[in-house]
């Protein structure tokens, strides 16, 4: 099997992992995001990630000394597609999170558990330059290129929410995030960079009924990984994230983030059809929380439309 011939099932993780993160995570790390793929393709993807740290990236909350512990299990799709003679993908993703939470809430001691479901993400991409519609087939034997691509995820507020909290599993806002990335392959190495901006809608019911607002949130990623054969891969992640600052009742609460993380990405194929990945990152420069590790196990099975 040729090198490009794996490149489908690097895509099936990057493509539907990536459908989840909702803003606490935005800084989350996620390789071969924008790696080339047939069309036709159909990925169902499970993940479970346990988050722990200070997992709070919201300012605005009157929360310090956070210590979090926060499991969350997914459930993906991503489908691919021609149009206008060029790969696209759709997908969505929703999240299941259960953990517990204590701080120091107005400077008392606080311990709080909250489980439920998450924010729903949708994910459109479309690749733009290097990487034309091809069958399984003909994407098999086509020689790897540089690939420029584009995505909108949108995340609505399907999520858990009671205004009377502090801390919920969904946000109760709309998020939107356009992005762009590049992929560069370079014999069995390849490299990849990404940059987007989160843009949000108020809350307009933020604990008890204050109206809340957060200015875009910039995130840019690098990545670097080898293949050591079809499926089985190592990736090494960096990510930034700025601004993001919030304001409640039209009174700014922060000064925004100025986030660093850094991880390592392990893929691995199973069998026919089915693949694995285990995920480690966490924060090494932070500003405004952020300072939390994630660890993140991931199971895939695709299957093609022929």
């Amino acid at each position: 099997m040729s090198r490009r011939s794996a490149h489908w099932r690097y895509f099936c993780f990057s493509a539907a992992a990536s459908l989840w993160r909702a803003t606490a995570l935005a800084q989350e790390l996620e390789p071969r995001t924008y790696s080339p793929s047939p069309v036709g393709t159909n990925f169902l993807v499970a993940s479970y990630a346990h988050i722990s740290g200070d997992v709070l990236t919201d300012p605005s909350l009157p929360i310090a000394g956070v210590s979090a512990r926060f499991n969350d299990v997914l459930l993906g799709y991503v489908h691919t597609f021609a149009l206008a003679n060029r790969t696209a993908s759709i997908g969505l993703a929703l999240p299941f999170v259960s953990g517990d939470l204590s701080g120091l809430v107005i400077g008392a001691p606080t311990e709080v558990h909250r489980a439920g479901i998450g924010d729903m993400q949708m994910r459109f991409a479309l690749n733009l330059v290097g990487n034309p519609a091809l069958t399984p087939e003909a994407f098999a034997s086509a020689k790897p290129i540089t690939s420029l691509g584009a995505s909108l995820t949108v995340q609505a507020p399907t999520g858990q929410y009671v205004p009377s909290h502090l801390v919920n599993v969904g946000n109760n806002r709309w998020a939107f995030k356009p992005e762009i990335g590049l992929s560069q392959p370079w014999g069995n190495w390849f490299f990849e960079a990404s940059a987007g901006v989160w843009l949000f809608t108020n809350n307009k019911d933020f604990f008890n009924g204050a109206d809340k607002s957060q200015a875009p949130l910039t995130v840019t990623q690098l990545h670097g990984g080898y293949s050591f054969r079809p499926g089985l891969w190592l990736a090494v992640d960096l990510g930034y994230a700025l601004g993001g600052a919030t304001s409640v009742n039209g009174v700014s609460n922060s000064s925004g983030q100025a986030n660093a993380r850094g991880g390592v990405t392990f893929a691995v194929p199973l069998g026919h059809g089915w693949s694995a990945k285990l995920a480690y990152s966490r924060g090494f420069v932070t500003r405004a929380a952020g300072d939390y590790q994630i660890v993140t196990v991931a199971l895939q099975y695709r299957w093609f439309d022929h």
